[in-house]
């Protein structure tokens, strides 16, 4: 039996490698943003954040996912609870992971007229990481290899990035030592459903 499954898995992956289609499924299948059937049957059979083009769970919001710009191995809203705003611009550079229920808001409310919004642009850098429950504020800028703690409400910029903070309002509780921060490629780079030759080739098109 044992020796079947191993078959059953290898006959399985071997298909999945070589049909254009499902090729990603094999290429993605050991990177932090692993695309899956799960997540194309939600998305693309169902119809939740249909619109999105990379792997959002189903009970994760993106909202004008056109003004959202991502990164390699970057899928903010792959896990759940997340709510995503792109009112604004939102850029998310490579590699960086985003744990359930984050809110990243780049449009808020006018304190004069609330009808209205002020819209603005958040970016986060490359290897970052956005810890649960974590909320990022309208203008913040992250820099590389900056990691928010859980449950943080990050209001203001961390632009030099390598550091570690946390609270509410977010403050650096530690800086990290460039030269221990380890930055990594995969073999096969993939910006959410789209490889990354073919993303950066029709970049123009896709950031509206």
């Amino acid at each position: 039996m044992k020796y079947l499954k191993k078959i059953v898995k290898s006959l399985y992956w071997g298909i999945i490698r070589i049909i254009p289609f499902t090729r990603c499924i094999y290429e993605t299948r050991l990177t932090q943003t692993p695309i899956n059937f799960k997540y194309l049957f939600f998305q693309k059979i169902i119809g939740i954040n249909r619109a999105v083009d990379w792997q959002v769970h189903f009970t994760s919001i993106v909202v004008n996912p056109k003004n959202i710009v991502i990164g390699i191995e970057t899928s903010p809203g792959m896990m759940p609870g997340c709510y995503i705003q792109g009112m604004g611009k939102v850029f998310i550079d490579d590699y960086t992971q985003i744990a359930a229920n984050v809110g990243i808001i780049s449009g808020n409310h006018d304190l004069y007229d609330t009808s209205k919004h002020v819209l603005s642009t958040v970016k986060i850098g490359k290897y970052c990481w956005i810890g649960m429950n974590s909320v990022i504020l309208p203008s913040v800028e992250l820099g590389d290899f900056t990691i928010v703690g859980a449950g943080s409400i990050v209001t203001k910029s961390f632009p030099e990035g390598y550091c570690v903070i946390a609270g509410n309002p977010a403050k650096i509780i530690k800086k990290l030592d460039k030269d221990k921060c380890i930055g990594y490629e995969s073999p096969f780079k993939y910006n959410g459903y789209i490889s990354n030759q073919k993303f950066e080739k029709n970049k123009n098109k896709l950031i509206k």
